[in-house]
Parts: structure tokens; sequence; C-alpha cells
């Protein structure tokens, strides 16, 4: 069998049976007016294109992890993306995990609420530096700023966030710990439902 025939029969049995999975979640996940039928073709393409595909054999993953890797490309090249846009590409991996990726949704959405509640010069310089990955000296000169006060922002906005989010794990904890304490305070002091 020649290598195009072998390819060919590889790419038939182990990549295009997913191709219709691949649609439905490039759908659910990619942004209101996103070109997911190019970008399904162009993962296509590319997995076709695979240098060794005798080491493919998880042909679901591979092809998920392609349009995964192009997704997060085209995100690059936007000035700007949602944080749930991030969390979405998430659900592109082929583990189906689908607790963990509205676990991880449900934490970004929670970071993101944390980040619109800081001051606008604070959350402006946290967002340019964490999001946006710009040097201080780059959102210095963006924000007409020293350096030092960019500095200043960013370990406000730094220490505001890690606050927030040590305030709602310790919240979460207690009602955690109440829930279950009060069962057990109740059972101690003679008060419980009757069977």
């Amino acid at each position: 069998m020649d290598d195009l025939a072998k390819r060919l029969q590889w790419f038939k049995a182990v990549i295009l049976p997913h191709e219709g999975a691949l649609h439905a979640r490039l759908r659910r996940v990619c942004p209101a007016g996103f070109d997911v039928e190019n970008l399904a073709a162009e993962s296509l393409a590319r997995a076709y294109g695979a240098k060794d595909i005798d080491r493919i054999a998880a042909g679901r993953s591979y092809l998920f992890a392609i349009a995964r890797n192009l997704l997060i490309d085209a995100a690059r090249r936007d000035t700007i993306v949602s944080l749930d846009f991030v969390a979405d590409l998430d659900m592109l991996r082929a583990d189906d995990s689908v607790e963990a990726a509205l676990s991880a949704r449900a934490e970004l959405r929670s970071l993101q609420a944390i980040i619109d509640t800081l001051p606008p010069q604070c959350r402006r310089v946290f967002l340019l530096r964490r999001v946006h990955d710009l040097s201080l000296g780059e959102i210095a000169g963006q924000m007409a700023l020293s350096v030092s006060t960019v500095e200043k922002h960013l370990a406000k906005a730094v220490m505001l966030v890690a606050k927030a989010v040590a305030e709602r794990e310790e919240i979460g904890f207690e009602r955690a710990t109440h829930g279950s304490g009060r069962e057990a305070g109740d059972r101690r002091s003679g008060v419980g439902v009757r069977r």
C-alpha cells in the first residue's frame, strides 16, 4: 500500500468520524459571527497533513487539539478577548469532562466579577498586564503614566483580587463547614428528625 493510500485510510478511520462532533463543539464555543466551517476545514486539513500518522491513534483528541490551537491563535490576533471565550476554549479538550469545564468557567466568571469591581486605573493596568501581556513600560506609555505608578496600580489590583478570592473561598468553606456542623450540633443537643 503506498503512502497516500495509507494516509487516506488512516484519515477516514481515525479523524473523519469526529468531524461532526468537532462542528457541534465549535458551534457551541465560538463567538457569534465566527467562521466555524473554515476553522473545522482547517483543522481537518492540518490533521490530514500530520507528519507521523502511525503515532496518532486518538483521532478525536488530536483533531480537537488542532482546533483549540487554531482558536487560540485567532484569539491572540484579536485585541480584545472575553474571559468567557477563553473558558469556552477549555471545552474543546477531548476529555469531555463537562463538570471540570463548567467549574473552570464558573471560576473565570467569578474572577471577571472581581476584576469588574477594581478601581478603573487598577483594572486597566491589571488587564493590560495579565490578559494582554504588555510590559510595564508599554502600559506606562499607553496610559501616559510613570512605570512606578503602573507598578503601584498593578500591586493594588493584585492585592484586591487576591483578597476577594480569599474572601470568596472563606465564605464557601464556612458554608460547607457550618452546614455539616449544624447537623452534628442538632444530633448532640437531642434535636433531630424523627424517623
